[in-house]
């Protein structure tokens, strides 16, 4: 605990409720659909879109772009229509409006009393300024793919915290809500903090939230790991 000086956090899913905030939204526009099914299909786009560009099919592309594409698929699979171009980049947007998970504001305030806390997720910089502006998120420092040019999970995203900040990666902890984020960073000598989100995909998609051992630590919210870090 003494040799951690950087909290870097996943975001979608460990500290903003990506699912609910989407399916609320969706629901509310009455498009005749259901909004926790579209939040989860448009998720669902996620990896497979971004590794169109890890694998050089696609150029640097920022999230935001990749979540337009993906939504231009399901409005077709979903059959909706009427939808202008203002009302398809409002609702392409929507992924700067999620709300923090109910722990988070405090736990990510507590921590940032005692340690450097940053952001390092793949959505990009202008999405994710806009989430800290809606959901209140206190960090020090925004970090994104967008800034290494290379998505989660390449070691540069997990090194280029430790670079900027110029401490040893072993100095870093990622904490996360997904097993493999945590994993990837591991290899590249961080320290990792798994948090529980079993709801993160719905109550109809629960996630195994069981302790992993090569984990630093494991805790159920962000206030909890706040206590086990002393803060």
């Amino acid at each position: 605990m003494m040799q951690i000086k950087v909290l870097a956090f996943d975001v979608f899913g460990t500290v903003v409720d990506w699912h609910t905030s989407i399916a609320r939204e969706i629901d509310a526009m009455q498009l005749g659909i259901d909004g926790a099914e579209f939040a989860l299909a448009w998720r669902d786009g996620y990896k497979p879109a971004m590794q169109r560009v890890m694998s050089g099919e696609l150029g640097w592309t920022l999230i935001d772009d990749l979540h337009r594409l993906i939504l231009d698929d399901l409005l077709q699979r979903f059959e909706i229509i009427g939808l202008d171009e203002g009302q398809k980049c409002h609702l392409n947007k929507i992924w700067h409006r999620l709300d923090a998970w109910p722990d988070s504001v405090e736990g990510l305030t507590r921590l940032k009393s005692r340690y450097t806390i940053c952001s390092l997720s793949n959505g990009n910089i202008g999405l994710l300024a806009d989430m800290a502006k809606h959901a209140g998120l206190p960090w020090d420092c925004i970090l994104s793919a967008e800034v290494f040019k290379k998505y989660k999970p390449d070691p540069a995203t997990y090194l280029g915290v430790a670079k900027i900040f110029d401490v040893a990666p072993s100095e870093v902890m990622l904490v996360a809500a997904h097993q493999d984020d945590l994993e990837a960073a591991r290899k590249t000598g961080l320290k990792t903090a798994y948090i529980e989100r079993p709801y993160e995909f719905g109550a109809a998609r629960i996630k195994d939230v069981s302790p992993h051992p090569e984990n630093t630590f494991h805790a159920p919210n962000l206030i909890t790991l706040a206590e086990i870090l002393g803060c």
